[in-house]
């Protein structure tokens, strides 16, 4: 993990959306903290390529309707995240956290959810709660691409072979998009091909189709395993048979619509 032992900011990341053709980009929060909340917010303030960020507040607060007014005149910050990756796999049935998702939807916030594929039998459950509220599955919930897992075992005692059929289910509620970001290091570190990820991108393609698949990198993570222009590379020979408008759905005017963007990008 040596790669990432070392600070990475915006002006590092210039060179490659120059050379991607990015005109901007959603930050998305890798701490739980607000004090790195307002980090993004400043970061924003001095690097106009960040259209928007997804910060942190702790949404099992008592107070959590006191601190999403605090940073509501924030209109950078159009969403918030949790890393539900790391915690038990019942915290999304926290009754203090369901109460502070529901307490997003008068902000018209959108809420990233951040999963292993073991995790998404609750994840299902837990966005069918909320309707009104836009999800974005990041990472496409971290299937298990190294081992080459796709399809449900009867055999299992857990769910972590069945992403497919639940990825399936997910889809099926429309208030719920898929960031197709975060792969790389799902498979083995750089000893990938990209034959590898077709299995997994036919299925998100199919379920959610092109309306609701947000292209993402999962940068600097994404180093580990990978550069920014060879995942972004292999989704575009991967959609290279699709026309011109589902290539600008995916790689931006989604994002734009999901995280309500200002249009201009």
């Amino acid at each position: 993990m040596s790669t990432l032992r070392q600070d990475y900011l915006p002006e590092h990341l210039m060179l490659s959306f120059q050379r991607n053709g990015i005109d901007g980009c959603v930050a998305i929060q890798v701490d739980q903290s607000e004090l790195e909340t307002h980090f993004l917010i400043e970061l924003a303030k001095t690097h106009s390529i960040i259209k928007g960020a997804v910060g942190w507040i702790d949404l099992r607060n008592e107070n959590i309707e006191d601190r999403l007014h605090y940073f509501s005149p924030y209109s950078i910050i159009k969403g918030w995240r949790h890393i539900v990756q790391s915690e038990a796999d019942d915290f999304l049935l926290n009754e203090n956290f369901l109460r502070g998702i529901k307490a997003l939807q008068p902000y018209g916030y959108t809420y990233d959810l951040l999963v292993y594929h073991y995790q998404l039998k609750q994840a299902v459950g837990f966005v069918s709660k909320f309707p009104d509220q836009k999800f974005i599955i990041d990472h496409c919930a971290k299937p298990d691409i190294k081992n080459k897992r796709i399809d449900p075992d009867p055999d299992s005692y857990r769910d972590y072979r069945e992403w497919k059929t639940l990825m399936k289910e997910m889809a099926k509620h429309p208030h719920v998009y898929c960031k197709l970001s975060g792969l790389f290091t799902e498979a083995a570190w750089k000893e990938w091909s990209a034959a590898d990820f077709y299995p997994y991108l036919d299925v998100v393609f199919e379920a959610f189709g092109t309306n609701r698949l947000l292209f993402g990198s999962d940068w600097p993570v994404m180093l580990l395993s990978g550069i920014y222009v060879q995942w972004k590379s292999l989704l575009e020979k991967y959609m290279e048979r699709m026309d011109e408008e589902d290539h600008e759905k995916i790689f931006g005017q989604n994002a734009i619509e999901c995280y309500g963007l200002s249009p201009a990008l």
